[in-house]
């Protein structure tokens, strides 16, 4: 199985793509292409922008996500939405493809530092992304990341950890079957 991953962040010290690393670990059977939306860096979306064409990495977005079986993806949530990193690489993937997901099975992941867990952008994205073309399977999300994450064994509650392993596990069998 081919699985595109990433994180909806472009900062090096990114909490979400921590958690879609440790969460590809379960998939070590599988081809995995982690990507960085860094790699991704477009001008800001606006009408006027795409009368002058769209960006390459647009296109290659687009690509990425067709040459997968899977995705995996954590969001980030600042200010109670989608990143405006990745909100934009999404913005001008759907002018070229509405589709963007391209009816991919997806793990739908956000982690936070705070309580809620990017639960406020993770709601959202549930219901929005199947309008794109996502085939959400499951969902989790990660509350208080620095108290229930280590960057040397990963998630240390275990209550959480057996969550994320029963949802992995549905997943795989969901995509698998």
């Amino acid at each position: 199985m081919k699985i595109l991953a990433f994180a909806g962040s472009t900062s090096s010290t990114s909490i979400n793509r921590e958690l879609v690393k440790f969460v590809l670990k379960d998939f070590h059977e599988d081809e995995i292409n982690l990507i960085d939306l860094n790699d991704f860096d477009m001008p800001v979306f606006s009408v006027d922008r795409e009368k002058k064409g769209f960006p390459e990495e647009a296109h290659h977005f687009l690509k990425v996500i067709e040459e997968c079986d899977v995705i995996i993806c954590s969001l980030a949530e600042h200010n109670r939405s989608y990143s405006a990193a990745f909100k934009n690489v999404f913005d001008w993937a759907s002018r070229i493809n509405v589709k963007v997901f391209q009816s991919k099975p997806m793990l739908l992941m956000s982690t936070s530092p705070g309580g809620y867990g990017g639960g406020n952008v993770m709601n959202t994205a549930k219901t929005f992304f199947p309008n794109f073309g996502a085939d959400v399977k499951d969902t989790f999300s990660l509350p208080k990341f620095y108290e229930n994450f280590d960057l040397e064994s990963g998630i240390i509650n275990p209550e959480i950890l057996k969550e994320l392993n029963d949802k992995i596990e549905n997943f795989k069998h969901q995509v698998k079957s």
